[in-house]
């Protein structure tokens, strides 16, 4: 009897044993929570996003060129050797500064006729002098001094034009003459060194000045794109050299003849440039609003989308600890924003920088 009392307490125990095991809690893996510290918080920008109108944009190609109507090239009126040149391409010149020194056989043969004539009015204006004294006398007559008079005149007026050719031309002596800077400005253009023989008949400009202050942006347009410009457009335009600048202008000229070599209708934009970085030949980017408005949806700043497997994300922030990965469909963009089939809460909010750090984050 006793022994079945005590099997009877082992299984007891042992059914207590088993049950408590049971009842011991398991233990889960909780997914440790992402926030935003103080560091990162410092460096990540957030915004509103709200619904707006979908503006779509139309980006064009074009170049900085000079202004023509404030561009001045120079080219020589004689023949000659350069003597010397005092300026480089890029320097900045002003009106009346020396350029270069040229040696030329024309300004030698007016030389040597200004001397002929300075001679011969010299020997008229003696024989004059001397036929009045004979005039005095009866010895010579009135006819014989008016001719001589006539002469005088004549040389005068030969000696006067090459005075006037020679000082138009700059001439120094020694068969030399100069080339003044016509304009302030900066020499855009050059096409003369020392030793360079010049000639009239050349179709180039010796160098060409223009101040820079003011450049024209040609734009090119396809014929398809032909309907979304027009005269009086407003305009961004970025260069290469500096993509994170933008200038804002207006269409003020289309010139409505296709261009042959590149098969395009040229559009100009007129462009205030006091920092000089508009400098001509560099390429741009000249973005037209369209006028067309397709409705409205929310619109995503474009500095806060992630590109992830051919797909487009974004991350909505509610606070420090709580913020979600969002996928979005575009449906229309420009160079600011994104437009997106998906529907937000008002007021949401959006990161817009360090957002491709969050989904990293996020995603783990």
């Amino acid at each position: 009897m006793n022994r079945s009392i005590y099997i009877f307490a082992a299984f007891i125990l042992t059914l207590i044993s088993c049950n408590k095991k049971e009842e011991q809690p398991v233990e889960v893996d909780k997914k440790e929570i992402f926030c935003l510290n103080e560091q990162l918080k410092k460096s990540t920008k957030i915004e509103t996003i709200s619904e707006q109108p979908i503006h779509e944009q139309l980006t064009l190609t074009g170049k900085v060129e000079y202004n023509e109507n404030d561009l001045v090239a120079y080219k020589s009126l004689l023949r000659g050797a350069v003597n010397q040149v005092n300026f480089e391409l890029g320097d900045f010149v002003r009106q009346g500064q020396v350029l270069a020194t040229v040696k030329s056989t024309e300004v030698v043969e007016l030389s040597q006729q200004r001397n002929y004539y300075q001679n011969q009015m010299e020997l008229y204006r003696k024989q004059i002098q001397s036929k009045k004294e004979l005039l005095k006398d009866g010895m010579a007559s009135q006819p014989e001094v008016s001719a001589l008079e006539y002469e005088y005149k004549a040389a005068s007026f030969e000696l006067e034009k090459i005075n006037a050719t020679l000082k138009m031309y700059r001439a120094i002596g020694n068969g030399l003459f100069q080339i003044l800077a016509p304009k302030n400005g900066y020499i855009v253009q050059k096409k003369i060194s020392t030793g360079q023989s010049i000639d009239t008949d050349t179709s180039d400009p010796l160098f060409s000045i223009s101040n820079l202050k003011q450049v024209w942006v040609m734009v090119n347009i396809y014929a398809s794109n032909l309907k979304y410009v027009k005269n009086g457009d407003h305009v961004q335009v970025k260069t290469v050299a500096f993509p994170d600048r933008v200038y804002t202008g207006r269409i003020d000229k289309i010139y409505n003849v296709f261009d042959d070599n590149e098969h395009v209708i040229k559009a100009r934009v007129i462009l205030e440039n006091h920092d000089l970085n508009l400098m001509p030949g560099l390429s741009a980017d000249i973005i037209i609003d369209k006028e067309n408005v397709i409705g409205t949806a929310f619109a995503i700043p474009n500095k806060a989308k992630v590109f992830e497997n051919n797909k487009e994300y974004v991350v909505i922030y509610k606070d420090d600890c709580t913020m979600e990965v969002r996928k979005i469909t575009p449906i229309g963009s420009n160079t600011t924003h994104t437009f997106v089939e998906e529907k937000f809460m008002k007021n949401e909010k959006i990161i817009t920088s360090n957002a491709l750090l969050l989904v990293e984050q996020l995603n783990k």
